[in-house]
């Protein structure tokens, strides 16, 4: 049976490629994003998962077109960087409402049909950031961190009902994200420097990382394989980095990443 997927942030990046992949393996996909950018196949609905009636509404539309959503693909997300210390909390807390609370009111407007129905697919987009935080990116990896743990609570909340739950975790991937990244240099004087060269390095190891089509194939895979991993990273490397930063000393991984992004 065709199955019916919603995937947030699908105007671009890896939400558009997603899109993209689900489209090609036989979904009817909606694009649920702000911006309308038209793709062959991917039916755009306005959405703003920062606004709880406009995500209730969106998800009303497909129901009303579909009958049914079989997949939920949480796309959607911002970056900012800079200090904790000269943050403005408007700023985090912003990071916070659109990544984690974003993914929350889209997973609440699909989940009691998902129940309804016995059957159903969340895959939620998290970063390696949320098992390695970077420094001057704090609430960035905190979102992402959040996401993880969220995801993996709500996977034993949902598992009598046949939904399951899926979390991928992109490293450096090429996309429009960095250019969009709200990024501020209060405090770089008080640092010495650091705020900026930490982010630099930041935005050189992304503009040189995979494409998105390749995080794209992972989350489709993810929202499409019979029994996926609960938590899947974006290549090798990747792996690799997640599964060290869950067994070595974490003293040791600290100094690592001081040494990489706050030196």
């Amino acid at each position: 049976m065709e199955k019916i997927a919603i995937v947030t942030g699908a105007s671009g990046g890896i939400g558009r490629e997603a899109a993209a992949i689900l489209r090609d393996r036989g979904c009817t996909v909606y694009d649920f994003s702000r911006s309308d950018k038209p793709q062959d196949g991917v039916r755009h609905i306005p959405c703003d998962v920062t606004d709880e009636a406009s995500v209730r509404a969106a998800v009303d539309a497909v129901i009303g077109e579909s009958g049914r959503v079989d997949i939920l693909v949480c796309c959607a997300g911002m970056g900012i960087s800079g200090a904790v210390e000269f943050t403005d909390p408007a700023d985090s807390y912003r990071q916070i409402d659109v990544n984690l609370f974003g993914t929350d009111r889209a997973v609440r407007a699909v989940l009691p049909y998902m129940r309804r129905q016995r059957s159903g697919r969340l895959v939620m987009t998290s970063s390696v950031a949320g098992v390695t935080p970077i420094p001057f990116q704090t609430w960035y990896s905190a979102s992402k961190a959040a996401i993880i743990s969220y995801s993996m609570a709500l996977m034993n909340e949902v598992r009598p009902y046949h939904v399951g739950v899926a979390v991928v975790m992109p490293g450096d991937i090429k996309t429009g994200f960095t250019a969009a990244r709200r990024k501020s240099a209060a405090g770089n004087d008080e640092y010495s420097g650091r705020i900026e060269r930490s982010v630099s390095k930041m935005e050189k190891d992304e503009q040189n990382g995979l494409p998105a089509s390749y995080a794209g194939k992972i989350i489709a895979k993810a929202a499409l394989r019979k029994r996926p991993k609960p938590l899947t990273s974006t290549g090798f490397v990747y792996s690799l980095l997640c599964t060290l930063a869950k067994i070595m000393p974490a003293r040791f991984a600290q100094w690592i990443l001081y040494q990489l992004y706050a030196k």
